[in-house]
């Protein structure tokens, strides 16, 4: 069983239920699996693999809950720069219909490349889309190829505009057809064991997409296969008055009805939930993707983060999607969250440990895992290195821990996943990234061309 070890760090972030900060800490783990977490001097002097963490910070890997990686071949188009939310879609819908497995399997690798290399171990990512032979599996070869851990989750669209919805009805699918679709996924994909690198979830698009009875029986399969559930709500105050006209109440009691609250339910956006709703979540562990970047790019609002922790509910963090970002640097998402929380409640809203948190251990409690999100003896061996002596944190050796909120993004020098380096020397080990973005650009540009 192969061993490594990380010893020296400038500070090791445990992220543990002390919330420990170890000075010249080291982290023992064989087989994926962490063994030690203390000093550098308590911990074995050998392994298979030792990485010298001198002057760096290492953080539990980051966890992202939300994300749509096939936009990161619809990053700035024009006609979408300055839309909210319904007009960006109706702009970008027709570009995705020429979509194809190729398409969609070269923009997964390089979403996830940016991702990891900004300190990145866990992601999960919602595909709704599956035009011209498109299938979840050309994603998750992807991530299985890249060596991130993975939560996939099996999106649907059924109403379409001939239907009252928002999409075009290319774009949509025979209900009968998706769920036996996600069936087939969770079936043949879906791993349950602790330490598991990829999970399925059911996704259908948001309530303004699918039908009720597809939301109903969407959530009635995933509690019979033990997956978790996933849609976008309450997103910006057209979805609010798209379910009062449409449905007769607000998102949360639209949810209640159909199932889509409890522990094993996680919504992202929720920037316009009101008290009741707040409260209903709160109750219920229903959990929140929160991305504060997409939701100011498209001039969504400020989600109400502090009452909603206040509350109970589980809160991570998601990037969303590259095309409504448009970026996939998960360190900058929590240095966003905090700034955004100060820019609505005060400089105290929210502390820059509290952003590390929410991408760490929060995001861990929103994908339903106990073995990821901090640093403690049995947990997976998913972490990040940071470098102290880059022009970003030149300075802030005050405090490098809150360093890496406050400054300027940076991108991780290390990151292992499962006990595996899959970035050194902020150099992906997995993939020839030049030759994958030369392969995505060629891609995008067959979308522009049209």
């Amino acid at each position: 069983m192969p061993t490594l070890l990380i010893r020296n760090a400038a500070v090791l972030v445990t992220m543990d239920d002390a919330r420990r900060e170890i000075r010249g800490g080291a982290i023992f783990a064989r087989d994926g699996v962490i063994v030690q977490v203390g000093a550098t001097a308590d911990l074995p002097a050998m392994a298979d693999d030792i990485i010298d963490a001198h002057d760096h910070v290492v953080l539990p890997g980051l966890i992202n809950t939300h994300h749509h990686l096939v936009q990161s071949m619809t990053r700035a188009v024009p006609a979408a720069q300055d839309a909210p939310l319904f007009g960006w879609l109706q702009t970008l819908y027709p570009i995705w219909t020429r979509l194809t497995p190729a398409h969609v399997h070269a923009a997964v690798t390089v979403g996830l490349a940016e991702m990891m290399l900004t300190g990145c171990t866990t992601s999960s990512d919602h595909l709704y889309l599956f035009p011209n032979g498109s299938r979840l599996d050309d994603e998750i070869q992807a991530a299985t190829e890249i060596g991130i851990r993975f939560t996939a989750t099996r999106g649907s669209m059924s109403i379409g505009v001939s239907k009252g919805g928002l999409p075009p009805d290319v774009l949509t699918e025979a209900e009968p057809s998706i769920l036996k679709d996600c069936e087939r996924v969770i079936d043949r994909f879906h791993d349950p064991r602790r330490h598991a690198m990829l999970h399925v979830a059911l996704a259908p698009c948001s309530p303004f997409s699918v039908s009720r009875e597809l939301m109903r029986d969407t959530a009635i399969m995933a509690r019979q296969k033990g997956v978790r559930l996933h849609t976008h709500l309450a997103e910006n105050v057209e979805d609010i008055d798209y379910s009062l006209a449409h449905f007769g109440v607000r998102p949360g009691d639209y949810a209640e009805q159909l199932g889509w609250v409890g522990d094993d339910v996680w919504h992202a956006h929720c920037v316009q939930l009101d008290a009741s709703e707040i409260a209903l979540f709160g109750r219920t562990g229903t959990g929140i993707a929160h991305c504060p970047c997409s939701n100011m790019r498209l001039g969504s609002g400020i989600a109400p983060i502090g009452a909603l922790l206040k509350a109970g509910v589980p809160v991570g963090l998601g990037v969303d999607g590259s095309a409504s970002n448009d970026s996939g640097h998960l360190l900058n998402e929590a240095r966003q969250a905090m700034l955004l929380q100060r820019v609505k409640h005060g400089a105290g809203a929210m502390s820059a440990r509290q952003a590390l948190e929410l991408a760490t251990r929060g995001g861990a409690r929103v994908l339903g895992r106990d073995d990821i999100g901090h640093l403690a003896p049995g947990m997976s061996a998913d972490l990040a290195l940071y470098e102290l002596g880059t022009i970003e944190t030149t300075g802030a050796d005050w405090d490098p821990v809150a360093a890496l909120i406050f400054c300027g993004p940076q991108k991780a020098a290390t990151v292992i996943v499962n006990g595996r380096p899959v970035v050194r020397d902020y150099t992906m080990t997995t993939l020839d990234l030049p030759r994958a973005i030369e392969r995505h650009r060629a891609l995008t540009r067959v979308l522009i061309d049209g």
